[in-house]
């Protein structure tokens, strides 16, 4: 299944991305991002990052807690969605991930809910992944929320149809040259227009996060398989979720 390049900037533009993905548990994300602020402790007013923010509400999340937060996205339309949410804590700007980003500016980064890997090369997440680390204070961290590979693959399905108000989305999911891919067939009932998107994420595993973030010069303090903070297990996981600190000088 061959994959657009930057396929990315035309799906997540799309209304169609956002209808299908618009059951997202929101009550899940907001009660993890209530569990990581507990946990990482973070000083009242602390300076937050979010990357790939889509259309904010997790930022909102973050920001309605009392800390300055920012949100980066590629996306146009996504971005500007999410600056009608903007405020005095709150602010949100159009960024390539894969580009420096204020340096050495936040106390703490987050990549939530697989908004990584999606790049050809290797070379391209490792640039992104440079820029969540540069970002960082000495002795800031990072969360990054993967989807844990392993279990991924081991429970993929591999065809699914879903009818969401007056569009059909015939989906083909299946792993080729590590990455996972997922064809997405539109038929748009009102409009009786038909197209195709493809996401494709790459399948990293623990290890490959591990040299990534060595890679960056970051140190991994913890490693998460869900979003109740249990031990990561790669055969039992559905997340991978790393949080990494900047070493201090």
């Amino acid at each position: 299944m061959e994959v657009p390049k930057q396929w990315f900037k035309d799906w997540f533009n799309s209304p169609y991305y956002h209808l299908l993905y618009s059951n997202r548990d929101e009550r899940e994300a907001s009660s993890f991002i209530a569990k990581l602020v507990e946990y990482l402790h973070p000083a009242p007013g602390a300076l937050m990052l979010d990357v790939a923010c889509g259309r904010g509400r997790h930022a909102k999340f973050l920001a309605d807690k009392g800390f300055n937060v920012t949100g980066i996205d590629l996306s146009e339309e996504s971005i500007a969605a999410a600056r009608k949410l903007e405020n005095d804590h709150l602010s949100f700007f159009q960024h390539d991930m894969r580009l420096p980003f204020r340096i050495n500016y936040f106390d703490l980064v987050f990549n939530f809910f697989t908004s990584f890997g999606y790049f050809d090369t290797r070379h391209e997440n490792d640039n992104a992944l440079r820029t969540l680390a540069n970002s960082l204070k000495p002795g800031g961290k990072l969360v990054l929320d993967y989807l844990n590979s392993v279990y991924a693959a081991a429970h993929l399905v591999e065809n699914e149809v879903k009818e969401l108000e007056h569009v059909v989305f015939d989906i083909h999911r299946e792993m080729e040259g590590g990455k996972f891919l997922k064809k997405i067939h539109i038929l748009d009932k009102k409009q009786l227009l038909r197209a195709t998107f493809t996401e494709s994420v790459s399948a990293f595993r623990r290890k490959d996060f591990e040299e990534m973030f060595a890679l960056q010069g970051l140190q991994i303090t913890d490693v998460f398989g869900d979003y109740h903070f249990n031990i990561f297990d790669e055969e039992h996981s559905p997340r991978l979720i790393l949080i990494a600190q900047k070493p201090i000088g």
